[in-house]
């Protein structure tokens, strides 16, 4: 009997889990390295990965555009403005805020599920 109602609850966290939305830093433009308008934003269900991009402009090298955000592919693209060259390359992760600077943190339903799980060890270690 204890052992259904600790697969249940396992199972409700696992759900919870699966229905939090992502979290990702966002930052619309940032020029050299610097975002000018940053913020954390919730990404929608249909977008299942964060992303840092950086636009490099092929004629100079040294002028760089970044932005990071939502999004649902990873695809790395290249193109030209007005006969100036461009790329763009697109790192992905899917977790929360692993796009940028601020520290990696636990959500809730995690952490419930590390602390259900430490319980159940530690009673049956007894």
């Amino acid at each position: 009997m204890m052992l259904r109602i600790v697969f249940g609850v396992i199972a409700a966290i696992g759900f919870l889990t699966l229905s939090e939305a992502l979290t990702c830093n966002s930052c619309k433009v940032g020029v050299l390295g610097k975002c000018l308008f940053s913020s954390q934003v919730s990404c929608a269900a249909s977008e299942t990965k964060c992303y840092s991009a950086k636009a490099e402009f092929n004629v100079t090298g040294f002028l760089s555009l970044s932005s990071s955000g939502c999004t649902s592919d990873c695809n790395n693209t290249a193109g030209s403005i007005l006969g100036a060259g461009y790329t763009v390359t697109k790192t992905c992760c899917a977790v929360n805020l692993c796009n940028g600077a601020s520290a990696a943190q636990l959500s809730m339903a995690g952490a419930l599920s590390a602390a259900l799980l430490a319980s159940v060890w530690s009673s049956s270690m007894l």
